[in-house]
């Protein structure tokens, strides 16, 4: 795969490196200069020297033969921008950064569903291991094509878990609603605002998606 990055911070370069190992192409976008000259005698990689959010920076990097974008740079505004030009470039796959949850809603509502929040996963392990639970992450168990997202539910797409026509291969497993984890029962009516976690094969990651924004239509004028 072709993974490109925008910002050489620490947890790019660690990322990096590891793709690097198994085969995979890489190429970084840093604006800081001296940075990349100090890199490169550590990665094998390519180097693109330029400002991530810019249009033709990332078009430089070959939007059309990338798999992923990753917007890593500690600036949340500057990831959120990077994402949003790389996704109206072609980008495939666009994951951002966000140190601030308060932006997290303002993803959701752009349709920047992968977002990675360091402060909130390590949190939340540091005061498990406290509590003297060895709990195993999620994403250690997701393997082949199976696929875990988190959709909002909106005044458009609330109701009854029985009555979503979701794909066969696709089903709700959890609620999230008023800072509380619920098991998804069928019987179960998700409200405006709730956020629900689906289990599903990756090909209907685009079409549940789309089922989940979509928004009613617009009367016609008579």
């Amino acid at each position: 795969m072709r993974i490109v990055f925008v910002g050489a911070g620490e947890l790019t370069v660690e990322t990096a490196a590891l793709l690097i190992a198994r085969k995979h192409e890489v190429v970084i976008i840093e604006e800081d200069k001296e940075r990349i000259e100090e890199l490169t005698e550590t990665l094998d990689c390519s180097f693109l020297h330029g400002d991530g959010s810019r249009p033709n920076i990332l078009s430089e990097a070959g939007p059309e033969h990338a798999d992923y974008l990753f917007c890593l740079t500690e600036n949340d505004q500057y990831n959120i921008i990077a994402a949003l030009v790389g996704r109206s470039l072609g980008y495939g796959h666009v994951v951002i950064q966000i140190h601030n949850v308060d932006y997290l809603n303002i993803c959701r509502e752009l349709r920047l569903e992968h977002t990675v929040t360091p402060s909130k996963t390590i949190s939340r392990y540091l005061a498990d291991t406290v509590s003297g639970v060895d709990v195993v992450e999620l994403s250690s168990m997701i393997k082949y094509e199976a696929r875990c997202m988190m959709v909002q539910i909106t005044e458009h797409t609330k109701g009854k878990i029985a009555d979503f026509a979701l794909p066969k291969e696709a089903r709700i497993i959890g609620i999230y609603r008023d800072d509380q984890f619920l098991i998804a029962d069928p019987e179960v009516t998700l409200k405006d605002k709730d956020e629900a976690l689906i289990l599903t094969h990756s090909k209907h990651l685009a079409e549940l998606t789309e089922q989940f924004s979509e928004k009613p239509e617009e009367p016609k004028e008579s």
